[in-house]
């Protein structure tokens, strides 16, 4: 059964790319695998880790916006390893390049809307929404 979460088009979208930031960080050169490869990784991996997190906090309007925002600023930063990468040629497959800041670049696109959205639509979940709770004194 599939997860609230893994319904949305941002996590989608962060997971594969993380996915794929690690299969490439494993073929740079070792020099660079060690230093650069594993700031590439925990940045890319901490875009879905960050909307996972939030996601499972979204009662609480400002939580779940700071996890996003976190997300936000992994996305940045995966961007510019990945330039670093390509600029000092540990990274020299062009195509791959292009298409990774392609995706990137979507996918800050995608979570800033969703950033602005949740800022000025933010509804509880049902659950929380329908639920009433009666203490017994």
């Amino acid at each position: 059964m599939e997860k609230g979460y893994e319904k949305l088009d941002i996590y989608k979208l962060s997971e594969e790319l993380a996915i794929e930031i690690h299969k490439i960080s494993l073929s740079l050169p070792k020099f660079k695998m060690y230093e650069e490869g594993s700031q590439i990784r925990r940045s890319a991996k901490s875009i879905p880790s960050n909307i996972v997190e939030g996601y499972c906090l979204r009662r609480h309007k400002n939580e779940y916006l700071q996890y996003l925002h976190r997300a936000f600023g992994s996305c940045e930063e995966t961007s510019l390893h990945l330039r670093i990468l390509f600029e000092t040629k540990s990274l020299a497959d062009q195509k791959a390049y292009d298409d990774l800041v392609e995706r990137y670049d979507h996918l800050s696109k995608m979570l800033f809307r969703f950033i602005e959205a949740v800022s000025s639509d933010h509804m509880p979940p049902a659950y929380v929404k329908d639920q009433t709770i009666e203490y017994e004194t």
